[in-house]
């Protein structure tokens, strides 16, 4: 082996070429720094159609299945609301309320009016934001038993907001709970909710499934007033995961599907001690602050029932108020979600967020 001297030739070559190289990582630093980081825009609405599914696998007509859209109700698609910094492009539908016969004659027929401040917020909708299921995984803001929901909410007179979020594996908590938090922060900005008729003191939360754990986590972000920032006047949600420790899940010995989901979403590998299933779980920060809740869960689903019973004594404890609607059988999510069970979450709506 060669153990002399290095050709000076090519020794400053290497040295002019790290210097040159050097050079151009400052440079490019520098251009980063001065021009701001601008990470590839992306969409979070799901590539494939199978990964667009509802969280109701059957196929029978059941639940959010036997609404029948009532004529009238618009929906504006595809709606950015925000952008996250990984370049996430966070997109919403808007389901508007039908304008009744008689209204829309007044509004041909009558000239201009100037309203007072009180009869302008009079003729302003509740919100809702409705928040699909699938495991965190998968689902979309407009598969048809998702888009039924939006319509059906609508129907009942809210203006209705669906949300995409960032899913799994490409964003783990707490991802998409900032994302449904945007989303409020959004619908609430005075110009989006003067857009769509609606009182931004009076939003109001639906999820399914997973969809319901972010519902929930609304509900517990923050101590403010109800009415400002994320914060929600109310919360409904049905078969969502509400306690995902090591404690509830695995000495709970819940399904092991289910535990595999929740630590893919949580991104832990294993559930003991882990800080994001408990801050995951709406319990470790609910307080007397919290708006009212509504669970629905069947009896003997894939989510075990512990999970909606659990979190109402938990809600009984600190003092908020909730109701709690169980139902026979298996069904899961939106399956509940028939002519009963949406008649119990509308007048809950109602009730909380007011006509």
């Amino acid at each position: 082996m060669n153990t002399g001297p290095r050709h000076p030739r090519f020794g400053s070559h290497r040295i002019r070429f790290l210097t040159i190289a050097g050079a151009v990582s400052i440079a490019v630093a520098a251009t980063a720094l001065l021009g701001g980081f601008r990470p590839q825009l992306y969409s979070v609405t799901p590539d494939e159609p199978g990964d667009q599914r509802s969280e109701l696998v059957t196929t029978q007509i059941v639940g959010i299945r036997t609404f029948e859209r009532p004529g009238g109700i618009t929906v504006d698609e595809n709606v950015e609301y925000g952008t996250q910094a990984d370049g996430a492009v966070l997109t919403l539908d808007v389901c508007s309320p039908a304008i009744t016969p008689a209204a829309e004659t007044t509004l041909e027929a009558a000239p201009p009016v100037v309203l007072s401040s009180e009869d302008a917020a009079a003729a302003l909708r509740p919100a809702v934001i409705s928040i699909h299921g699938g495991s965190w995984a998968r689902g979309d803001k407009g598969n048809s038993d998702w888009r039924a929901v939006c319509a059906w909410l609508a129907s009942e007179g809210f203006v209705a907001y669906s949300v995409n979020y960032r899913m799994v594996p490409d964003a783990v908590f707490p991802a998409a709970l900032d994302d449904v938090a945007l989303a409020v922060e959004w619908v609430r900005d005075p110009v989006n909710a003067q857009t769509h008729g609606i009182d931004p003191d009076r939003i109001g939360v639906f999820g399914g499934s997973a969809g319901g754990n972010l519902a929930a986590l609304l509900g517990t972000r923050g101590s403010e007033s109800l009415t400002t920032g994320a914060r929600v006047a109310a919360v409904a949600e049905l078969s969502a995961p509400l306690e995902l420790s090591h404690k509830a899940l695995v000495t709970g010995r819940a399904p092991a599907g289910l535990q595999n989901i929740v630590r893919d979403y949580v991104g832990c590998e294993t559930l003991r001690d882990c800080a994001n299933a408990t801050a995951a779980s709406p319990a470790s920060t609910l307080d007397r602050s919290d708006p009212p809740v509504f669970l629905g869960s069947s009896t003997d689903e894939y989510i075990p029932l512990s999970q909606a019973t659990g979190y109402a004594a938990a809600l009984e404890r600190s003092g908020v108020a909730h109701e709690l609607v169980t139902v026979p059988g298996t069904l899961h999510s939106i399956g509940i979600l028939d002519a009963t069970m949406r008649e119990k979450v509308a007048a809950f709506l109602h009730t909380t967020l007011g006509e």
